[in-house]
């Protein structure tokens, strides 16, 4: 399943994030396939794209950021699975 994540950070976290991205390359876990990852000009978002059978790998990656991000997980679909969806 494919799923979109949207994380966000205050400013005075930037430092710790940066260090943490640094360091792990903010890669998932295992049972994870990131599909893309972009961050807003501006700073203290951005979006990963990603795709994943497993939501525990998930939950264990959104727990290792937990304490720097806030992060949104929403399931997606394609145009092509949304079409069916509607019929």
């Amino acid at each position: 399943m494919i799923f979109v994540t949207i994380f966000s950070y205050p400013a005075e976290r930037r430092q710790s994030v940066q260090a943490r991205f640094k360091e792990t390359k903010g890669m998932p876990p295992a049972g994870v396939k990131l599909l893309g990852r972009w961050h807003a000009i501006g700073g203290g978002k951005g979006v990963h794209i990603c795709e994943s059978d497993d939501p525990m790998a998930l939950a264990k990656w959104v727990q290792e950021w937990s304490d720097l991000l806030s992060i949104e997980i929403y399931p997606a679909l394609n145009d092509e699975s949304a079409a069916k969806r509607i019929g």
